[in-house]
C-alpha cells in the first residue's frame, strides 16, 4: 500500500494549471509548513461529487488504484522541483 499522499487541487475558474502553479504551491507548503505536515505530490483534478456536494472518496479511491504504479498527467512531484 502506498503511503505517500497525493493532494488533489482544484482550480478556480479561470486559472489554468501547469508547472509553474505546481511549482508555486509546493514553495509555499516547504517555506509555511513543517516537513512532516508538507505534501510531497499533488495532482490538479475535478473532485467527483455527489447530487448535494459532497466527496466521493470512493470513486477517489478507484481512479488511484487505477494508476497502479502510473503517473497520471497533471500530477507533480517535489522532487521535479528539487
Amino acid at each position: 500500500m502506498n503511503t505517500e499522499l497525493a493532494e488533489k487541487v482544484v482550480l478556480v475558474a479561470g486559472a489554468e494549471p501547469s508547472r509553474e502553479l505546481a511549482g508555486d504551491i509546493l514553495a509555499f507548503c516547504r517555506d509555511n509548513l513543517a516537513p512532516y505536515k508538507r505534501i510531497r505530490r499533488l495532482e490538479f483534478a475535478d473532485l467527483p461529487k455527489t447530487i448535494s456536494g459532497k466527496i466521493r472518496r470512493v470513486e477517489l479511491r478507484q481512479a488511484e488504484a487505477g494508476h497502479a504504479g502510473q503517473r497520471p498527467s497533471g500530477e507533480y512531484r517535489e522532487e521535479d522541483f528539487g
